[in-house]
């Protein structure tokens, strides 16, 4: 089972050097960095710098504001910077967002980020070979792509970065499958029940097979106090992403619609500070996997291996308990996905 961290969306561009050495020091197998308030391609570019052979992966950027060109280059630098260690994660994001923060018209997001990653693959494709542009969609076309500003193929043996889509409806994980190299599910989406009913199936629709890693919340902490405090921190988060209608395919498999409805208008209100008062324990106990890091290993064997061949495990507060956590990382990478024996 592969190991993959997260980090903060508010550590400092001055601290994501030293955060990226610690992740890689502890046995992770790569690092997903976040896009919110940073632009998660030039976080990627300093965890690189300060790296040797951690793999990273920006997790997810949000596509549609980026022309498919811009970003072709910028992965295409930071594969050949790295030695082939970037991984490029792509996210649509919701309506609301598109519209209100990027001024972009929403349009099919399955449709156009099929055309994305497509036009993508081409633009790379000319890198590579020096062969003519010519890519015509109903959301993109790219027809012009002069010597003077082709940087030329990747130094061999590297090719172009893996592409990861991150998506929660049936349509974009089945897209996933079809186009991209990973699939990663979201917090609010990643439980069992979610995997097996919603998204294994859409990706088997597709006839290919795809890494899956399986980006979870966990309640824990390295004993009983830290695990609730770690309960009252998820109850929050919780209850702000599940106020989004596109991430409740979740709570409509456990019956909870009227809690995503109650969410929402409290949002729509302003009224955050409530959120968390909505997130019952019963919802936690039956959405999050919770338990010492002791624990955890059997935890991620129970809940992930029959579906996922990763997941995303959070990373101690404090550096000194540093130690202990790679000991948990050690068991989590030991642990042998299951659901890929009944597939081959």
């Amino acid at each position: 089972m592969k190991v993959y961290a997260g980090m903060s969306d508010r550590l400092s561009l001055r601290e994501t050097g030293a955060y990226a050495q610690r992740i890689e020091r502890l046995g992770y197998d790569g690092l997903n960095i976040p896009e919110t308030v940073h632009d998660a391609l030039a976080v990627s570019l300093l965890a690189l710098e300060h790296t040797s052979t951690l793999i990273v992966r920006a997790s997810v950027i949000l596509a549609f504001p980026r022309s498919p060109m811009l970003t072709a280059y910028t992965a295409w630098d930071l594969a050949e910077f790295s030695n082939g260690r970037f991984e490029l994660g792509l996210g649509s994001q919701i309506r609301q967002n598109i519209e209100g923060r990027f001024s972009i018209p929403w349009v099919d997001p399955v449709a156009k980020m099929d055309e994305y990653v497509t036009a993508l693959r081409a633009i790379w494709q000319t890198f590579n070979s020096g062969e003519r542009l010519n890519y015509e969609g109903e959301h993109y076309r790219f027809t012009r792509l002069q010597p003077f500003f082709n940087p030329g193929p990747l130094s061999e043996p590297r090719h172009e970065p893996p592409l990861w889509l991150g998506g929660v409806n049936s349509r974009m994980v089945n897209l996933a499958a079809r186009q991209a190299d990973g699939y990663l599910t979201h917090p609010t989406n990643s439980h069992p029940r979610y995997m097996t009913e919603i998204c294994r199936p859409a990706l088997a629709a597709a006839g290919r097979s795809v890494e899956v890693v399986n980006a979870s919340p966990y309640i824990t902490g390295p004993d009983r106090a830290s695990v609730d405090q770690s309960r009252t921190a998820q109850r929050y988060v919780f209850g702000f992403l599940y106020s989004t209608p596109a991430y409740r395919r979740q709570l409509e498999l456990f019956g909870w619609q009227d809690l995503g409805e109650q969410l929402q208008a409290l949002t729509r209100s302003s009224n955050w500070a409530q959120l968390e008062s909505v997130i019952t324990d019963d919802v936690l106990d039956a959405l999050i996997p919770q338990g010492t890091w002791d624990e955890l290993p059997a935890l991620v064997e129970t809940w992930f291996a029959p579906t996922c061949d990763g997941v995303v495990l959070q990373v101690p507060a404090d550096p000194a308990d540093d130690a202990r956590f790679a000991e948990i990382i050690r068991s989590v990478r030991a642990i042998e996905p299951t659901w890929s024996k009944g597939h081959q």
